[in-house]
């Protein structure tokens, strides 16, 4: 019974987390503008202007809390074979929230829903963003992958 108990209170939790996110989502966003840039091929948008948006309109509640606290995503790489295979950045406050390994997680798994998205990795110099203890919990447990991204040499 107890165990029956922790499932509804979890599932109506859920549900009301999710309700507000999208209440935010609403005020603060062109829903229009948001479903046209859904029902956009992201490989016809990898070079323009519109990628990123386009990558943001597809998030779920993870959107909430990107718009909401002042950050947001960029692209550090994008690679087309099959699918679209991007390493990703947080930009913004989100650099340094506490709940950053949450919103990583969730960013990978919305945009990874996305039948053209093969693959979300994010920079390992997010890590570097991170405190200790931040830093060592995400490498434990969260359910992403880093990778370096290599500066890129101005010859001089």
């Amino acid at each position: 019974m107890d165990d029956d108990l922790v499932a509804a209170y979890a599932a109506e939790a859920k549900a009301a987390m999710e309700a507000e996110a999208t209440r935010r989502i609403a005020e603060t966003t062109d829903a229009e503008e948001e479903e046209r840039l859904r029902n956009m091929s992201l490989k016809e948008l990898v070079n323009s202007e519109h990628f990123v948006p386009a990558l943001l309109s597809r998030l779920g509640a993870v959107r909430a809390a990107l718009d909401g606290h002042g950050g947001g995503i960029a692209v550090s790489r994008c690679d087309l074979s099959e699918g679209l295979d991007l390493v990703l950045d947080l930009t913004g406050a989100c650099l340094s929230c506490g709940a950053a390994p949450g919103t990583l997680e969730g960013v990978k798994t919305d945009l990874e829903n996305d039948a053209e998205i093969e693959r979300i990795r994010f920079s390992s110099a997010l890590l570097d963003t991170f405190d200790d203890l931040g830093r060592e919990f995400i490498l434990a447990h969260g359910a992403v992958e880093f990778v370096d991204i290599p500066s890129v040499s101005t010859g001089e």
